[in-house]
């Protein structure tokens, strides 16, 4: 009697560790990926390019953040946005615009809105929305993107939060848990765009996409495209950097 009881625990045991093996945890999953890409500080140099079908234009961005919480993103160019600033501090964000020497508090309404003339949002760029606290998950399989193996995983928003959007569908690879591609779909269900990470490289010891791409899914010829310049995890960013009157003084 006693050897079968063991033999049960010893067997029950052993379906625990390889569950913990090949059934992977889809939160996990997402927020080791969020975690790899924002780290506890970073700071970054970047270019957006804003493509569509007769006409495309670039901007140079440099940002800062610490965490999810605080993030400040500079333009640096071309002349005629240069210096505008944008700010997230927990759930509030700011734009200071050096044309109209004035610092615009950004209410919740305009998250969904397009951040300057691209294809992200208010709500994409300083990541107000915080997928960790405000997203169920689902597993659904896996497939390959870019030539590795991904995850694919869906995420729906919980009841009490207000989100941006109604679902979005994350592929994540397997190996260094980088964000491939990820669909984003409105309340109703439909896809609005597709974000797509290319070019992985080391940036600052880190495996990451170098170039994210987002396509809207109803706009032939419209793209925006972000590239990593430079992008550090090494230097820590203090709390009282992202502060409105850094905001309008920031270089």
């Amino acid at each position: 009697m006693k050897t079968t009881i063991l033999k049960t625990l010893l067997t029950g045991l052993s379906l625990l560790l390889l569950s913990g093996v090949f059934a992977q945890d889809p939160a996990a999953i997402v927020q080791e990926a969020q975690d790899r890409l924002n780290g506890d500080y970073s700071i970054a140099e970047l270019k957006m390019t804003i493509i569509r079908p007769d006409w495309q234009r670039e901007m140079q961005m440099k940002s800062w953040s610490r965490g999810t919480d605080y993030s400040l993103i500079l333009v640096t160019g071309p002349a005629r946005d240069k210096g505008t600033a944008f700010l997230k501090r927990d759930l509030e964000m700011w734009n200071w615009q050096p044309s109209i020497d004035r610092v615009v508090k950004m209410p919740p309404s305009m998250m969904t809105q397009s951040w300057m003339g691209s294809d992200f949002t208010n709500d994409d760029l300083v990541k107000q929305t915080s997928i960790a606290e405000d997203y169920t998950y689902k597993m659904l399989a896996s497939e390959s993107v870019g030539g590795l193996d991904c995850y694919v995983i869906e995420l729906f928003p919980k009841e009490e939060t207000a989100v941006v959007w109604g679902k979005l569908k994350m592929w994540i690879s397997k190996v260094d848990y980088l964000q491939m591609k990820t669909e984003f779909y409105d309340e109703d269900g439909f896809l609005v765009n597709t974000m797509l990470g290319l070019d992985v490289k080391d940036l600052g010891g880190k495996k990451l996409p170098s170039r994210m791409e987002v396509i809207p899914a109803d706009e032939a010829g419209h793209k925006t495209v972000i590239e990593y310049l430079s992008l550090r995890f090494d230097q820590p960013v203090e709390e009282s950097f992202f502060s409105v009157q850094n905001l309008k003084r920031v270089k």
